[in-house]
Parts: C-alpha cells; sequence; structure tokens
C-alpha cells in the first residue's frame, strides 16, 4: 500500500489529486518541539479525510525541550482519533545537522523522554503510537532502542533494495519511507515516499475502519 507524508514544506495540497494518483494513507506534521504548530496542519489534517485517504498525524521530537509540552501540543493539535485516523507517529531524528539535541542529552536520558512523549500520547488518543527511525541512527544516538522496540516501527531507508534495512530490536516494520523524492499528482516538487507492510484490510484494521 503507498503513502506519502508531508509538510508545510510540501506548500498546498490538491488531496483530491493526490487520492486519484493511487495514493492509500497519508501522514501529516502536526508540531514540531514544544513550540512550533505546523500552518498547513489544520487544512492537511482535513483534506486528506475529504479525500477518503487514511490519515495520520506526527511529531518532530525534540529531546532537549520539556516532553509533557511536547505532547501536550501535539494532542491539542489533533484533537481525538475516530475511524479511519492512523496511529500517531513520532519523528525522531537528528534535530539539525549542526549541534544536534541529541547531542546534549545524557544516553541514558534518551530512550526515556522518547518513551515519555509515547506514552502520554497513547494515553491520551487512545491509540499506540508508531516510531519514524532509520537505522544508523539507532546505532548512533541510541545503540539500543531498548523499550522503543516495543513500538511499530516506520523504518527510514532510502533503498531499491526489496526490504529496508531495520535497526537493532525490531524484526519487521509497519511503514518504509523509501524516498524523499518522489513525485505525486497534487503536490508541486518532491514528497516523501512511503509503503505499508501488509494489505489494505490490515491497513483498514490499523486505522480502526471495518473492511466494507
Amino acid at each position: 500500500m503507498l503513502g506519502i507524508d508531508v509538510s508545510h514544506n510540501n506548500g498546498a495540497v490538491s488531496w483530491e489529486g493526490v487520492a486519484a494518483a493511487g495514493v492509500a494513507f497519508a501522514y501529516a506534521k502536526a508540531t514540531e518541539g514544544r513550540g512550533f504548530s505546523d500552518p498547513k496542519f489544520a487544512s492537511n489534517w482535513a483534506g486528506m479525510k475529504e479525500a477518503g485517504l487514511l490519515r495520520g498525524a506526527y511529531h518532530f521530537f525534540h529531546p532537549a525541550q520539556p516532553v509533557e509540552a511536547q505532547a501536550a501540543r501535539f494532542v491539542a493539535a489533533v484533537g481525538t482519533l475516530a475511524p479511519g485516523d492512523l496511529p500517531p507517529m513520532l519523528d525522531i531524528e537528528e534535530t539539525t545537522p549542526t549541534r544536534d539535541e541529541w547531542d546534549s542529552v545524557p544516553m541514558a536520558q534518551r530512550v526515556p523522554l522518547a518513551v515519555q512523549w509515547l506514552q502520554i500520547v497513547e494515553r491520551s488518543l487512545g491509540r499506540k503510537p508508531v516510531v519514524y527511525l532509520r537505522r544508523s541512527f539507532v546505532l548512533e544516538k541510541f545503540v539500543h532502542p531498548g523499550a522503543l522496540a516495543g513500538y511499530p516501527l516506520w523504518v527510514v531507508d532510502y533503498t531499491t533494495a526489496p526490504e529496508p534495512a531495520l535497526p537493532p530490536g525490531w524484526n519487521t516494520w509497519t511503514f518504509w519511507q523509501y524516498s524523499a523524492t518522489g513525485a505525486v499528482a497534487g503536490i508541486a516538487g518532491h514528497v516523501d515516499m512511503d509503503r505499508f507492510h501488509g494489505a489494505q484490510t490490515d491497513l483498514l484494521a490499523l486505522a480502526g475502519r471495518p473492511a466494507a
């Protein structure tokens, strides 16, 4: 099953065009850190639903900022999740190409901080989030994912191989971001391309929507 993920960097999206191109699901950036709300989230969130796409929302995590405030901002942006809404996603990667926040956080605290966000959001929205990670990041910043490995994996691996390279701790993936330079009708410029690991019925079940 084919999907995309977007943020305000993708500009105005024609979700009808995206759906007509055969995209089954999409995620939109909702928040980042404790103080940023994506200015395109509200229109993307509504547009995905109106176009009939299974939709999800994600948060870009900042480990050096208060976790409770980050989770609260995300929950406030999303509101409630209904059938057809996919689980929340926590985007875990470098915060900037230089002076990465993760380097200012002691190694022993890194995984617990991310898990704290995941637990708060799960309690608030009633859905177990997925974690967005790539293998090299886990090996460098976490060494081992610990409790993060108890969450479904959205793996990042830009490759033409038939399967992505998984971080240690997981033996399967749920979503796979396989390209950052895709092209889809309804979006100007490049867009992140994703796959779901399963059939349509599996994706519908993950979104809490019974198959017709």
